[in-house]
């Protein structure tokens, strides 16, 4: 089965940037970044599908990036000028069928990536 290994978490200040990393045993059609925020539900931030087309939640949009490696099967999310509510448990997640959409329903998930942003 599909594997999804994330790294790059951390701990920085606002405004400051990070980069995160999946590395995915096998390419999706869809991959996409979440996360989950302190004491809430799981939320879309970015996704991509095998023809480079990107969505963004309307939160990150202009200070995040979501992109592939050279290799087709790793998948970044650059991050700048981080904000206190970007912190949470980030994950990457892929699915091979049906449109790309953040609220679609993606069939394989990473293990999480802590991120957090505090002054």
């Amino acid at each position: 089965h599909v594997q999804l290994v994330e790294s790059g978490g951390g701990s920085v200040q606002p405004g400051q940037s990070l980069r995160l990393t999946c590395t995915f045993s096998e390419t999706r059609y869809c991959m996409g970044w979440f996360r989950q925020p302190p004491g809430k539900d799981r939320e879309g931030v970015a996704v991509m599908d095998s023809l480079g087309r990107t969505k963004y939640a309307d939160s990150v949009n202009g200070r995040f990036t979501i992109s592939k490696g050279n290799r087709k099967t790793i998948l970044y999310l650059e991050m700048h000028n981080l904000k206190p509510e970007d912190t949470g448990v980030y994950y990457c997640a892929g699915e091979q069928y049906g449109g790309c959409r953040a609220s679609a329903a993606f069939g394989v998930w990473g293990q999480g990536t802590q991120v957090t942003v505090s002054s």
